[in-house]
């Protein structure tokens, strides 16, 4: 199972291996120092860059969803690079976005959520802007905000709400919740707030505004909202929103002084503001007060109720007015932590006493798994092994069996950094367990296959673990509590030094050929294929898949494992980069061929091994 995580970091390895990086730092750098853009079409328009967003779009699991014109991400890896290129910069002299599909998706309470689908050449247009726009932006939105951002994740928002709560003992919440957010952005208010940022290519601000505006099938064409489903959808709500989470940090957190009383701390380099607050809450009448957001879900931490009570009425009013945004009076509240469960990304957490110190009552954060995903929980969980029960064939069983672990390790992954986990999933499992043995009976047993490592690291020690036919199912019950991680505060993609601590592979290969690569491309192929010819060349390590020596330029050859008269297509999994010699030596049927590349090559047993396999895929004879 992909995480998260790991597809934050498949991106910036993308953006290395088409030699953007450095662009994309020049604009993070520019945007910190308050330059103005003005000229983004050029960047947006550039090969590397269309070539870029084809391989983050079909990383993208929505990628295989069609739009109205029934296309997907298949569709985009038969075209030749170059044409595909040519194609996006005709389009965009003057873009009208096609038409967007409408999909109502199911919510917890009854309801449905509609999602604005664009067809997939709009979704590589949009991603072809994301990229170039997400520097800029990020470089000016503020740090407690963590939804739909590079290297920031719901555990690091959870973390700053345990740390508001128990270490600096802010115990009364506002929770806010904007109605109907996606639906009622101002398309105006948006563009300005784009330009205030420094986007002021005003190319760029018009496809914007067409893309807010597309039509959507069957209903017409919307006057406000950002289409939730859009690629670009998220950057822009974060944009709406950064300047909310300025007006509160504004407030307390950089409430101007006229004297500096912060100074940087020697151990992590960080401001430490502790005596300027101590300045506020002592000679000013300030309300302090802290936020906090993960997309439209927003809290403000504060130190008493009068102080959550002023803020609420002023933030409700700041968003109509400022925002042109309403609250939901019945989702809103004011919550004591000390008495009352606040509701935060599937969690609820309050605070207990865990002593007395200097005096002074010591609270401590409890947290549980909210009530509406443990029964969420429960059912997903019940139609997985529903599926289990029927299955059509072993084939089939083994998909369905791997389909309920992988939601397992997902879920345990998630919902562990809860501190009462554990009691929380021993009453799921108690449920789950009742099902599966009511469903699977007999075909449950106690061993099985030798487990994988990473299994047996997580579950090896679980007395609750079942096998069917030999393959574990994993015990839903058996989840340990984990403290949330804060996100490291030198981890910016961005920037050379925040890279290091992200993503290291790319230095064991030689990146002057990977750019040559790059630069490049097999003419007449498809862009899958020297997308993916990239991909190989750095999972490689830069190596022949058969001898392991360096692969040179003018030496770098892509088998297709399939041939592709023989049904084989420009998929990843049928490609493998090898040398000249070896590649002539595979496709040999002469005996004096054969013997004159062996003699060449000096192939070891193995070697010749590997050699054979691709051979016989190819109908030939061993060698």
């Amino acid at each position: 199972m992909k995480t998260t995580k790991n597809h934050k970091k498949q991106k910036l390895r993308n953006a290395e291996y088409y030699n953007l990086q450095n662009t994309f730092d020049k604009l993070y750098s520019d945007s910190c120092k308050g330059k103005v853009f003005n000229k983004l079409m050029p960047i947006i328009l550039s090969e590397n860059n269309v070539c870029l967003a084809y391989r983050n779009l079909k990383k993208n699991s929505g990628s295989k969803t069609a739009g109205v014109d029934r296309k997907t991400i298949k569709h985009l890896e038969t075209w030749e690079e170059s044409k595909l290129v040519e194609y996006i910069r005709k389009r965009l002299n003057r873009y009208i976005p096609q038409p967007v599909r409408r999909v109502e998706i199911p919510k917890d309470n009854g309801k449905t959520r509609p999602l604005g689908i664009p067809t997939i050449m709009d979704r590589l247009i949009q991603q072809c802007f994301l990229q170039v726009l997400e520097p800029i932006c990020e470089a000016k939105f503020h740090d407690r905000s963590f939804g739909f951002r590079p290297n920031r994740s719901q555990e690091n928002a959870v973390a700053v709400a345990y740390t508001l709560a128990q270490r600096q003992n802010l115990h009364y919440v506002v929770d806010l919740d904007i109605k109907g957010f996606f639906d009622n952005v101002s398309h105006g208010k948006l563009l300005k707030q784009m330009w205030t940022i420094g986007i002021r290519d005003k190319k760029v601000i018009s496809i914007i505004s067409a893309m807010l505006k597309a039509e959507v099938a069957e209903i017409g064409f919307p006057e406000r909202g950002t289409p939730q489903g859009g690629i670009i959808s998220p950057l822009l709500s974060n944009i709406v929103l950064n300047e909310l989470d300025w007006w509160i940090s504004s407030q307390w957190i950089t409430m101007p002084m006229r004297i500096n009383y912060g100074h940087i701390r020697n151990d992590n380099g960080v401001i430490d503001k502790g005596y300027v607050y101590h300045v506020l809450r002592t000679q000013t009448n300030l309300k302090e007060c802290y936020g906090l957001r993960y997309a439209d879900d927003f809290r403000i931490f504060c130190r008493n109720r009068q102080d959550a009570e002023k803020l609420y009425i002023a933030t409700k009013n700041w968003l109509k007015e400022r925002l042109g945004l309403e609250i939901s009076p019945e989702k809103s509240k004011i919550v004591n932590l000390k008495k009352q469960y606040s509701e935060f990304l599937g969690f609820k957490f309050k605070v207990k006493p865990r002593g007395v110190k200097y005096g002074k009552t010591k609270y401590a954060v409890v947290s549980y798994v909210s009530d509406k995903r443990v029964n969420k929980i429960k059912k997903r969980a019940a139609d997985l092994i529903e599926k289990i029960k029927f299955p059509a064939n072993e084939n089939e069983e083994h998909k369905f069996i791997m389909d309920y672990n992988s939601y397992v390790l997902g879920i345990h992954n998630y919902y562990r950094i809860a501190t009462h986990v554990s009691r929380d999933f021993a009453e799921i499992g108690f449920s789950v367990k009742r099902t599966m043995n009511c469903r699977l009976g007999q075909r449950l047993k106690k061993e099985g296959n030798t487990l994988p490592q990473y299994i047996q690291k997580l579950y090896g020690q679980s007395s609750q673990l079942r096998y069917i036919r030999g393959l574990f199912v994993l015990p839903i019950a058996y989840v340990q509590t984990k403290p949330p991680k804060h996100r490291a505060r030198n981890w910016c993609i961005y920037t050379p030094e925040g890279r290091v601590a992200v993503h290291k592979s790319l230095e064991k290969v030689n990146v002057n050929i990977l750019h040559y690569l790059m630069e490049n491309p097999v003419q007449d192929k498809s862009i899958e294929y020297n997308d993916n010819r990239l991909a190989l060349y750095c999972a490689q390590q830069g190596k022949c898949a058969i001898t392991g020596q360096p692969l040179m330029i003018g030496d770098v050859h892509c088998h297709h494992k399939t041939r592709r008269a023989d049904g084989g297509d420009d998929k990843y999994s049928n490609l493998i980069l090898i040398k000249q010699y070896v590649h002539i030596l595979l496709h040999a049927v002469h005996a004096e061929t054969i013997s004159y590349y062996l003699q060449k090559l000096s192939l070891n047993s193995r070697q010749k091994d590997k050699l054979n396999r691709l051979r016989k895929r190819l109908n030939l004879n061993p060698i």
